[in-house]
């Protein structure tokens, strides 16, 4: 069985990763990867922390390219790497531009295409912008849809899909996150943690030490709030309300704010203009996947309008208010680990004062479950490739 494996952006590479590791040892299975590079170094970082060679890299960057630009470019660079493998399946992840338009030219090429992370729906084709319509179409396009959750299969029995095509799986950011969690971490972080200890007035003696989060007596440490904030949807308004509402908790005193900023023109102009220099934030270049995850372990607190994050949080009992006023991952909401908080500085600004003020509040979040699988993912979805 020829499979081959297509994704573009660093959420793609994380995801993906089980799946690849795993097919490269995979009997009867002849695995190549083709990666678009939408997001090249953030791409490229992911590859070498989980070892992923490439046999095909279409290289397709550009600053400030259209979405229009962009998806022109995967099909014209994409159709004579089909032409040239021949798959019997085309595996791609999530809801990128690279999925849909990889998802079209395997049904033109007449080959299977194998969906991961189905059947995650706002119902909004407008948010996320252009998440939404590009799951979509790879869902009408799919032979074979692997959900994370019995809420997604639920979703592609609603838009008629055959539910002899859909396998449930869990997501496999779990078995990606299991993988790099256990890895050492980063000197970058450990430093990182030790400065803003230090800068909370607690002498650590040049260790790191875990941050306390709040408990029954509050603060006897420093509490990190991870940011995470860049989707299209956001850009404008929505990105000033949000940097707003991280001014207005750093005046606190008691938290420690880390945002590691988006590369993107529309996220560094008004993060850079409104919250550079402003103490207790701390604004750091985009971090590689490994040193996140580790900083996520050290976070009482995650505001976010990342996908990914949404699903990882849960697996280290964090907290986290989603930046967005609707989600495609509602379990999380579900389960009590994930609150929908929008844009506005005043919500925003209420709900993680209630949190960081609240041990109820913040313990029964802290506690909720993991909605999102069990950290073997990979194996169930090549299994069912195996199975067809």
């Amino acid at each position: 069985m020829k499979i081959l494996s297509v994704f573009g952006t660093r959420p793609e590479a994380v995801k993906m990763a089980p799946i690849v590791r795993l097919l490269a040892h995979t009997a009867g299975v002849e695995s190549r990867v083709c990666v678009t590079a939408q997001h090249r170094q953030m791409l490229d970082q992911v590859l070498s922390l989980f070892e992923i060679q490439t046999n095909y890299d279409l290289d397709l960057m550009r600053e400030n390219q259209s979405l229009a630009q962009l998806s022109a470019s995967i099909f014209t660079h994409l159709d004579p790497v089909l032409t040239d493998f021949k798959p019997d399946w085309i595996l791609s992840q999530g809801d990128t531009t690279t999925v849909a338009i990889t998802s079209m030219l395997a049904y033109y090429h007449r080959i299977k295409f194998g969906h991961v992370e189905a059947g995650l729906r706002t119902h909004d084709k407008w948010q996320p912008f252009p998440e939404e319509i590009n799951r979509r179409i790879a869902g009408i396009t799919a032979d074979m849809h692997f959900a994370p959750t019995e809420w997604s299969k639920n979703n592609l029995l609603r838009e008629g899909i055959d539910e002899s095509t859909i396998k449930v799986t869990g997501n496999t950011v779990i078995d990606a996150l299991q993988y790099v969690s256990k890895q050492s971490e980063p000197e970058e972080v450990s430093e990182l943690t030790g400065r803003l200890l230090h800068h909370a007035g607690l002498d650590t003696g040049g260790k790191s030490v875990r941050p306390a989060r709040p408990a029954a007596t509050r603060n006897d440490g420093m509490r990190l709030i991870l940011v995470t904030a860049h989707r299209r949807e956001n850009f404008g308004r929505p990105m000033e309300e949000i940097c707003q509402a991280l001014l207005e908790l750093a005046r606190r005193g008691d938290v420690e704010i880390v945002y590691p900023v988006h590369l993107n023109p529309n996220v560094q102009e008004p993060v850079n203009r409104l919250l550079k220099g402003v103490d207790h934030i701390t604004l750091l270049p985009p971090l590689d996947y490994l040193p996140l995850v580790h900083l996520m372990k050290h976070a009482s607190l995650i505001l976010t309008d990342s996908g990914g994050i949404q699903e990882e949080a849960p697996a280290f009992g964090i907290p986290t208010l989603v930046l967005r006023d609707v989600t495609e991952r509602p379990e999380g909401v579900q389960a009590g680990t994930l609150k929908l908080v929008g844009t506005e500085t005043g919500v925003i600004v209420r709900e993680a004062k209630r949190l960081l003020d609240d041990d109820s509040a913040y313990a029964e979040m802290a506690r909720a479950a993991n909605p999102y699988g069990d950290g073997h993912a990979a194996e169930k979805i090549i299994q069912a490739l195996l199975n067809r």
